[in-house]
């Protein structure tokens, strides 16, 4: 099931995508179902038996949307937390040879992550705004796994019982401010908080196990800013899978229901490891699409600031000035 969150009935509501329409679960259910998504991951597997048997709801006009007529948010507004991984290879390796850097051993040891901020989270369509003094921003390609049910000291190979679906995370990065926090060996703090795009949909599991791959799943990544395609992975070619990463945040820790586990970036997935000379870093106007097989395309723009309106519309030509965004 591809599932959403959208604007309805003036608040957040949480609905299922059939074909082209958007169902609020919480309409065609008579109540019975919740309107936020996180109430309804917490239901589990109850949760997705009574979304199975809405068929004959979906004859009734109350609660059913063309999907062109509604506004998608992140299907999870506020997740619990967000812990992003550093998992694929050939992304650390080459990141770190533009510092000149070699990949230091322990990273072969264990999956590493930081917290970011679960409560900058944006949605498909949303507009990105540059912070301040930034004029490195740049995208990150990753894929995110949603926990479906509470557990502690998870093993690798149980694991997937506790991942309820999967959708596209953008890992928005200030690479200025990024790289001058980080030189005092904590971080990164303000180079990542100020936003993390998820979406489009939330896809159950069941429906990605189409693709599953041994341990893995295959699912080609793509990037394209301003309809250029700057970048291509596949998250089957990860280090550490979703298991490995569920083990490691799970040891001697309470997950919950909700919280949101990112997998770092694809190999070429962002600029940094692209290099400026390949790809400038990205300026207001533009659109950053990621695309992965399965979870759709989630679809942003940077943010457009009154100041820089005109310089934009006049280097950007008609294109920006569709989607230009004030802030």
């Amino acid at each position: 099931m591809k599932l959403v969150s959208f604007i309805g009935e003036g608040e957040v509501r949480t609905g299922i995508v059939q074909d082209d329409l958007v169902v609020d679960l919480h309409a065609v259910s008579g109540g019975s179902l919740p309107k936020d998504m996180l109430s309804l991951i917490e239901l589990g597997d109850e949760g997705l038996k009574r979304m199975k048997e809405l068929g004959s709801f979906l004859e009734k006009d109350k609660g059913v949307h063309s999907i062109r007529d509604i506004n998608l948010t992140s299907p999870i507004p506020r997740p619990v937390s967000i812990r992003d991984f550093y998992a694929f290879e050939e992304h650390v390796k080459t990141a770190r040879k533009r510092r000149g850097l070699d990949v230091v051993p322990e990273w072969y040891d264990i999956p590493v992550f930081y917290f970011t901020n679960h409560l900058a989270v944006k949605g498909p369509g949303d507009h990105i705004a540059k912070p301040a003094g930034c004029e490195w921003l740049d995208y990150e390609l990753e894929i995110a796994c949603v926990l479906g049910k509470e557990g502690r000291n998870i093993s690798r190979d149980n694991a997937e019982d506790y991942i309820y679906g999967y959708f596209i995370m953008n890992d928005w990065s200030a690479r200025d401010i990024q790289k001058h926090e980080m030189k005092v060996g904590l971080g990164p703090a303000k180079g990542k908080d100020f936003a993390t795009s998820f979406g489009p949909y939330l896809v159950t599991k069941d429906e990605m196990d189409t693709y599953r791959s041994g341990d893995r799943l295959d699912l080609p990544m793509t990037a394209k800013v301003n309809g250029k395609l700057l970048s291509q992975g596949n998250y089957q070619d990860i280090h550490y899978t979703f298991g490995d990463m569920i083990e490691r945040a799970s040891k001697d820790v309470t997950l919950y229901p909700g919280e949101v586990i990112g997998s770092g970036t694809v190999g070429t997935g962002c600029i940094l490891e692209l290099g400026p000379e390949k790809h400038p870093w990205l300026k207001p106007g533009d659109v950053v699409e990621l695309e992965i097989k399965g979870l759709g395309v989630l679809k942003n723009t940077i943010a457009v600031r009154r100041e820089e309106e005109d310089h934009v519309l006049s280097t950007n030509g008609e294109h920006t000035s569709q989607t230009s965004h004030h802030v």
